[in-house]
């Protein structure tokens, strides 16, 4: 599990030269959707297709949104992807408790890493059992579907359930989400904001739908030149110091601020080196 993905690509499965193209984008990961970008006509072409990329391994990694755990769909797709050596992980919609997950593990021969969307009420009321689930790697809000259900008008009405998320993938010891994707592709500076406002709460990367939305997300999530040197000055101190420690400022700094750290160098590291196809 890469603790380290900011972008990931949701791309139709039912457009095999448009996953493709994703698989060159620079995306960390692409997420083949077998859901809502798909028309109900055109399901069994997705999956075949899908299965026909999953028969080898990618070097970007692959997950696959499968249909609704409550529908005729899933247990079909979840039992075909499953043994294929393609497939990195499953995301799941529509997550409302640990019996669907566990419905998902007895359709599997082996189950891959789980990412659970939580896009009801009851899903976000249930977020830190469902993220404790040995097979979930990962959670994210679905925030279309649970503007919805919640009848929420304005994004403000979001901001307790977003730290919702954030504290429940904490607290499971799962890597920080990433925020829900930003609908509008042509709205680059928008989704610089909306990012920038993520960062705050805690979120880490975030879905896309356009490639051209790649660079901005990293962009957003990548550690400024005073974060990367405070973090430094961090690790520096903490390679002569086991436990509470002190830096040459005066402040007292404890092993998960080491640890936080330690991220923002691997982060900083990982986007030098990276740069994410704008096409």
């Amino acid at each position: 599990m890469n603790s380290l993905y900011l972008t990931w690509l949701y791309v139709p499965g039912d457009r095999p030269d448009v996953v493709a193209k994703a698989l060159g984008s620079g995306a960390d990961v692409v997420l083949v959707d077998l859901e809502d970008a798909v028309a109900p006509d055109r399901k069994a072409y997705a999956l075949d297709a899908t299965a026909e990329l999953l028969a080898d391994k990618h070097k970007v990694p692959v997950h696959v949104r499968v249909n609704a755990l409550d529908g005729p769909l899933a247990e079909r797709e979840v039992r075909r992807l499953t043994p294929l050596p393609g497939l990195d992980a499953l995301r799941l919609p529509k997550v409302h408790g640990t019996a669907e997950l566990a419905r998902v593990a007895d359709w599997a021969l082996e189950v891959p890493p789980l990412y659970a969307l939580l896009e009801s009420a009851v899903g976000v009321e249930l977020a830190y059992e469902i993220a404790s689930h040995p097979a979930v790697h990962g959670i994210a809000l679905g925030e279309a579907d649970l503007r919805a259900d919640l009848g929420v008008t304005d994004a403000g009405g979001l901001a307790w359930v977003r730290g919702r998320a954030v504290v429940a993938a904490r607290a499971a010891h799962l890597p920080p989400p990433p925020q829900s994707v930003h609908p509008d592709i042509r709205d680059t500076e928008g989704l610089a904001r909306s990012c920038a406002e993520g960062r705050t709460l805690g979120f880490f990367g975030r879905t896309a739908i356009h490639p051209r939305q790649l660079p901005v997300i990293e962009e957003a999530f990548r550690p400024t030149e005073a974060e990367v040197a405070a973090a430094q000055d961090i690790v520096r101190a903490a390679a002569t110091d086991a436990g509470a420690l002190a830096l040459p400022d005066g402040r007292f700094v404890d092993a998960a601020v080491v640890a936080g750290a330690r991220r923002t160098l691997a982060l900083a590291a990982r986007t030098s080196t990276s740069s994410p196809s704008g096409a």
